[in-house]
């Protein structure tokens, strides 16, 4: 049965929330950028991107996140209705996260505030509505190493084998138990409809391949896995099939990987949202193809911002 009472639907109306179909659950912050050209700040976090790339593809799409009262916050909350995307906020006691990459003295050195550290999400009436309305729910970068938070996030989602898509993405300035975030995510994969897993966490939870990560998986009970492995492109693994995506060459250098995987997960989002959960493999190597393209796409710009390689295709995020 939905939760909800007088205070939490006028939150969600005066967010945009209340109408969104797929609502994303994680982080929010400012990434700073670090390097011999200077410091240049962006709104980010994998989970706001996500959001915001799914609003852009055409999606109603609302994101529930830990944003402060503060300057920042309102650099965040400003990014998302720039971009149409709904917001139901948890308290910030810390003020916003930030995420410092310095790369100015060869490879990239990441640092995390308090705020991001300490993040949670208050699983109130608000956050919990907003979860009952969506068809879809988005997981990532979520602090899975924490089981008081887990335990909330579990018992906020009623079906996750019907609608749930997690992305981990741990980070190791944020990480405290990794033992504990593996254990967590592994059992929330096993419930979902569809876990995204990447080359960089299997190294950082599992000190392993990809190819191990997907096995534990597998054998915990996710049925669907996708795996991204940088310029190796991503594999899909449905049941019996095995679906693999190279990367897409598209004219102009890349510019900035930061944005890559989750413009990979916003475009399978979309596709799920418009189509379900494919089930063929012709149907998954379209949905691939498809996802790699856009990922191609955004990392030939600055910034984490979902780009496509037609313009046209950002049309139905603005209807007139």
């Amino acid at each position: 049965m939905p939760h909800t009472d007088a205070a939490a639907s006028g939150r969600l109306a005066s967010t945009g929330a209340g109408t969104a179909r797929t609502i994303v659950i994680g982080d929010a912050l400012i990434d700073e950028l670090r390097d011999p050209r200077g410091s240049r700040e962006f709104v980010g976090g994998a989970a706001l991107n996500v959001a915001v790339g799914v609003a852009l593809l055409g999606e109603q799409t609302a994101l529930v996140a830990m944003v402060g009262d503060d300057e920042p916050g309102e650099r965040i909350r400003a990014y998302l209705r720039d971009y149409r995307v709904g917001l139901v906020d948890s308290p910030a006691p810390l003020g916003s996260s930030r995420a410092i990459s310095d790369r100015t003295e060869g490879e990239p050195r990441y640092e995390f505030n308090d705020a991001a550290r300490q993040r949670r999400i208050r699983f109130d009436a608000s956050v919990r509505s907003a979860i009952d309305g969506a068809a879809l729910v988005v997981v990532s970068c979520f602090p899975f190493d924490d089981d008081e938070q887990y335990a909330e996030l579990v018992a906020a989602i009623a079906d996750p084998s019907l609608r749930v898509i997690v992305d981990g993405n741990p980070r190791a300035g944020m990480l405290a138990d990794r033992r504990r975030f593996l254990a967590n995510f592994e059992d929330f994969a096993s419930r979902s409809l569809l876990v995204k897993v990447g080359d960089e966490d299997a190294e950082l939870l599992l000190g392993d391949s990809l190819d191990a990560f997907v096995g534990r998986l597998r054998v915990a009970g996710a049925d669907a896995v996708l795996a991204t492995a940088g310029r190796d492109g991503a594999t899909l693994h449905h049941g019996d099939s095995r679906v693999h995506a190279p990367i897409v060459p598209l004219p102009g250098p890349v510019v900035d990987t930061m944005g890559a995987g989750d413009a990979t997960l916003a475009a399978i989002v979309r596709r799920v949202a418009l189509d379900g959960l494919p089930t063929t493999s012709t149907a998954w190597a379209h949905a691939l193809h498809e996802a790699m393209e856009i990922a191609a796409a955004t990392v030939r710009h600055e910034g984490a911002l979902l780009r496509t390689p037609r313009a046209q295709e950002l049309e139905p995020a603005f209807p007139s």
